[in-house]
């Protein structure tokens, strides 16, 4: 199988991750094709000999193109969560145009149990594992969980107040950092073999708002304490701090997916893929604590 591998995202923060740890795995640069709907925030790329590409998920003859040529193809997930479908359409897109093009094999990254989430995008995730496998290809999927960085969206303000209004109720969520999620990503990738592949990439332990609370005092300094709403009244909220519907939409989806208990698997893959456990939620608060009491 051609071993050219073409990164999809690759301005956006997981694609250059992964980029980077293919590099540093050994992969030769001109084995690697970093791809962008704006290529120019990658020039620094092209400067180290890393093939730049423009690849646009909204351009389906473009993409024909761009994947000419390729072994293996990252699709990363986009973030257009509009409500209307374009996700999963732009993800169709795309791996139509990879099996057109006769890539060897398609990576996506996905989310744990796409099946039976309640995540209001999971069948966008969904939709585009159905697609990956009509096609007959050998492929290779990361059901990535919630990242570590995604607490910087709740605990800096949560911190402010002392409080985390929260409808997760006692559920805990596996979190990891995309660090170790690109990292597994690249070892995978790397990895020769035509055998398809499921990965869940989690953290190594499932901890709840509670136990996260006591791990950002433990980081800050700082008493955080858990305050427990329905998913109206969180929504409410929302709304009432302008958040847009969509979102609202999302981030109430994500107290039930947590509260239900569909993140908090654990599994070893990321240790299996990298050969090492990853970075523990403690010592990530630890590391980014001027960030959460700026």
């Amino acid at each position: 199988m051609n071993d050219r591998i073409l990164v999809t995202g690759a301005a956006g923060q997981l694609g250059r991750l992964v980029i980077k740890h293919l590099l540093a795995r050994g992969v030769a640069h001109e084995r690697i094709v970093a791809g962008s709907r704006s290529p120019g925030k990658l020039d620094d790329l092209a400067a180290a000999g890393v093939e730049v590409r423009k690849v646009d998920f909204d351009d389906s003859p473009g993409l024909s193109d761009a994947f000419k040529g390729i072994g293996t193809v990252l699709i990363v997930s986009t973030d257009a969560l509009d409500g209307a479908d374009r996700r999963l359409n732009q993800h169709r897109n795309a791996v139509a145009a990879a099996a057109a093009a006769g890539v060897g094999r398609i990576a996506y990254t996905s989310l744990p149990n796409p099946e039976s989430s309640l995540l209001s995008f999971a069948p966008d995730h969904l939709g585009t594992e159905q697609a990956i496998k009509a096609t007959g290809l050998p492929y290779a999927i990361f059901r990535n969980s919630w990242y570590h960085e995604n607490l910087l969206r709740v605990l800096p303000d949560a911190l402010k107040r002392g409080q985390w209004y929260s409808s997760a109720r006692g559920g805990r969520t596996s979190y990891v950092g995309r660090e170790d999620i690109a990292e597994a990503i690249a070892a995978a990738l790397s990895t020769p073999g035509d055998a398809s592949q499921i990965y869940t990439l989690t953290g190594s332990e499932a901890l709840s708002n509670a136990a996260i609370a006591e791990l950002a005092y433990e980081a800050t300094g700082k008493a955080l304490k858990v305050v427990p709403v329905t998913d109206g009244q969180f929504a409410t909220a929302l709304h009432d701090a302008g958040v847009p519907g969509v979102f609202v939409d999302v981030l109430v989806s994500a107290e039930a997916e947590t509260r239900a208990g569909n993140l908090s698997i654990v599994t070893d893959h990321v240790e299996f893929l990298t050969g090492h456990a990853p970075k523990p939620l403690g010592q990530y608060l630890k590391e980014i604590s001027s960030v959460l009491v700026k």
